[in-house]
């Protein structure tokens, strides 16, 4: 008799222990607070400047005025596309990053 009561008072503990935990368990996943994750910062101020005009010809520029316009020109393009395409590509890989998060 002796024997059973402790069997079910232990029985009882068990039970009582594993609903506590349940409990703790599901409220650990549960917070009040609003989680938000903030998109990084971009790389660095070159990404961020802005791409200077190109240059214009005058009207009575010369042939060589016109190729070295031209030339000026060309790269100025060129290396504003360089940043302007590694600005992308860095946005694109940080927001998969950002919107992978959350999954």
């Amino acid at each position: 008799m002796k024997n059973q009561r402790n069997q079910q008072f232990v029985s009882s503990l068990i039970m009582i222990g594993l609903v506590i935990i349940v409990i703790l368990a599901i409220s650990g996943c549960a917070t009040t607070v609003p989680v938000t994750a903030k998109f990084p910062e971009p790389p660095g101020k070159g990404a961020m400047t802005v791409c200077p005009d190109l240059q214009k010809l005058k009207d009575n520029a010369k042939l060589s005025d016109v190729a070295n316009t031209v030339t000026v020109n060309y790269s100025t393009y060129y290396e504003c596309a360089v940043k302007t395409d590694a600005w992308q590509e860095w946005y694109r890989i940080q927001r998969h990053i950002f919107e992978g998060v959350g999954k």
